[in-house]
């Protein structure tokens, strides 16, 4: 999924999301939650392409709870992805990433990362106490700048920027910690456009994330990720060349939504396979 060392489904799903002088350097810090609720469920499929045929790989699916943790009134999110069981015998990927993000400050208190890719196991425990500036892991304590996110409460923090206020080209920078290192990362805003996806066709906006160079992405700004242009701001497409072949990830289905679904040009619920 995007900045990984190790390949995984939530990771590709994951709009995870250098510095520059247009961008604001406050925009991961201080929003509260204006897009999603407690109740969402998003489903999700993974493509992969090595040639003119586009292959069914995996799903994941993201919700959102009600929680206490720490003292803090949470959102619970859960991201859970796997690879088909017709491509288990390729490469099988069972993963699970949990935050816990406080309501209050939008920043996460606790993450969780549980997975098991080709046999490669990884559990890490992290805590956050942003008032001391520490993450303290199942490895140790690490030093972290204000307004950290983790992989899974990045993705819903930032779909409560307003993509309205910037010009297409300009960088959205925000500070990750993950696998006990923080990395100092960006998004890009491109623009709107409209997009057709295997859920239908969407008015999106277009931005592409800074990504840390691993075992299946190159660094750069390769990836593309489209959010529908409305309240939700919900991810609709990722689509990223990886070192063999591409991939692409698609919305295909959401439950429990704050507001009226209004991103929709039409929709498609009998889709087929077939890549568009």
């Amino acid at each position: 999924m995007m900045f990984i060392k190790k390949p995984g489904l939530i990771f590709l799903i994951s709009w995870a999301l250098s510095l520059n002088a247009n961008a604001q350097s406050t925009d991961f810090c201080g929003k509260s939650n204006t897009s999603f609720q407690a109740g969402e469920k998003l489903n999700f499929r993974v493509y992969y392409n090595m040639g003119a045929i586009w292959m069914n790989a995996g799903e994941a699916v993201f919700t959102i709870e009600d929680s206490r943790m720490n003292g803090h009134k949470a959102y619970h999110i859960t991201g859970d992805g796997k690879t088909m069981k017709s491509h288990d015998w390729i490469f099988k990927v069972r993963d699970k990433y949990e935050t816990f993000i406080d309501k209050k400050t939008m920043l996460p208190v606790k993450f969780l990362r549980h997975v098991d890719e080709g046999g490669y196991t990884i559990f890490n425990d992290v805590t956050f106490d942003h008032d001391k500036g520490t993450a303290t892991s199942t490895n140790g304590c690490f030093h972290i700048p204000d307004c950290t996110q983790d992989v899974l409460s990045a993705i819903y923090y930032a779909r409560n920027i307003d993509y309205d206020q910037y010009k297409p080209g300009d960088k959205i920078p925000f500070s990750l910690f993950l696998d006990d290192k923080v990395y100092n990362l960006y998004i890009r805003y491109i623009g709107k456009e409209e997009i057709k996806t295997r859920y239908g066709t969407f008015n999106a906006i277009k931005i592409q994330p800074l990504l840390i160079e691993g075992t299946i992405f190159k660094g750069g700004e390769k990836m593309k990720i489209w959010v529908s242009d409305d309240k939700n701001h919900l991810p609709l497409r990722i689509s990223s060349p990886i070192l063999v072949g591409s991939i692409k990830v698609d919305l295909m289905g959401y439950e429990g939504l704050k507001y009226p679904f209004k991103g929709v040009v039409t929709e498609d619920k009998d889709n087929s396979d077939n890549s568009n």
